[in-house]
């Protein structure tokens, strides 16, 4: 169902982004966090904490402290050939590390691969990865998240990993009969499946001991985070806000929920919010309807920056879709938006992710932008 659930996500993604970018557009890159962020390191619970996390009124941007990848200290060298079965049930064969092409709809399999140590040894990179040291590589997608397979074959990487969320896949079968290693990793992005994603990689990669250092230092983060958070969550459930993930491109018209199994339920269970999605039954990632939305009646909407920008922000929103009107969120203007390269990113930045969710559903005084004041 997941595997399902993550190529329908892929092609909802792709019709909106392609819809909205010029070729060779890239996902706008977030500001730099010491201008925007100046709390987003400061201890949860020493913060400006809303006293009806339900009833508070206005935007906020999530944001993280830092845009780098920090890597992990084993410096391990890659022990090939390996030959690993990937995510389509091919057995491939690794011989060649040196020059790695990581790319997905996310940017999460880049920011895995420079966690790992091996950022050096990238060289390109898809529209989503923008984080910092990756300014310089060339992009090999195109309007939206299309594969260029004459960028990437300028490019003669000795090893490509991808996933089913970019394609289209006649143009990775042109990769492979060019005779370029291609692992398909899995699309699969929850907060639960970091550990997997990290093994896929390092594995496919050669440096299984890089990625078992790098699990031991994300799993200690997600466990200091939710720690972190619990302090903070309202004991009854009743008191908790009611969240729901609206993925917009207003340019295309698409609106979405996403529900059940999505990763944006991952999202709002890991900030103790209560997922209004999982209450309607809405599972997966399906076009919006107003009768859902009145009847979800979130307190938040969780969305996407370039999105909620697509439709003009707030007030383009309600106008687009007057339900939002209806709802506790859209009588209280409550949206909390976050870089799109960022917020679904699950892998190196889970815990910093969650944290910054965290801290604009909480305190949002430290988040809410200045323009929204």
């Amino acid at each position: 169902m997941r595997r399902v659930l993550a190529v329908f996500f892929a092609a909802a993604l792709a019709v909106g982004l392609s819809a909205c970018a010029e070729p060779g557009a890239t996902a706008s890159p977030p500001a730099a966090a010491e201008d925007t962020c100046p709390q987003a390191s400061v201890p949860l619970a020493s913060l400006d904490l809303v006293d009806d996390v339900r009833g508070f009124a206005g935007p906020s941007t999530a944001c993280l402290s830092s845009h780098a990848i920090t890597p992990v200290d084993d410096d391990t060298a890659p022990r090939l050939p390996v030959t690993v079965t990937d995510s389509e049930g091919r057995e491939i064969e690794i011989t060649d590390v040196d020059r790695i092409l990581p790319i997905d709809i996310s940017g999460t399999i880049a920011s895995t691969v420079f966690a790992l140590g091996l950022g050096d040894q990238v060289v390109g990179r898809d529209s989503s990865t923008v984080f910092a040291g990756t300014e310089d590589l060339p992009v090999v997608t195109k309007t939206g998240h299309t594969l260029n397979a004459e960028a990437i074959l300028e490019l003669a990487p000795t090893v490509i990993l991808t996933d089913t969320t970019i394609g289209p896949k006649e143009i990775r079968q042109q990769l492979r009969d060019a005779g370029i290693t291609i692992v398909v990793i899995s699309s699969d992005r929850r907060l639960d499946t970091t550990d997997e994603l990290v093994t896929e990689i390092a594995t496919a990669l050669g440096v299984p001991s890089r990625g078992e250092a790098l699990i031991a230092r994300l799993d200690a983060a997600v466990d200091e985070t939710l720690a972190e958070i619990a302090e903070v969550v309202p004991a009854a459930e009743e008191d908790r806000a009611r969240m729901l993930f609206l993925y917009v491109r207003g340019s295309a018209n698409v609106y979405y929920i996403f529900g059940e199994d999505s990763g944006a339920d991952s999202l709002i269970d890991a900030v103790g919010g209560v997922d209004v999605a999982a209450e309607i039954g809405w599972e997966g990632m399906k076009p919006m309807t107003a009768e859902a939305l009145v009847a979800a009646r979130p307190d938040v909407l969780v969305m996407m920056t370039d999105g909620l920008d697509s439709v003009g922000g707030i007030d383009g929103l309600i106008e687009r879709v007057p339900a939002v009107a209806e709802t506790p969120a859209g009588i209280n203007r409550r949206v909390i938006d976050m870089a799109d390269s960022e917020i679904l990113s699950f892998g190196p930045r889970s815990a910093d992710v969650i944290g910054a969710i965290a801290r604009a559903l909480y305190a949002p005084a430290s988040a809410t932008p200045e323009s929204a004041k």
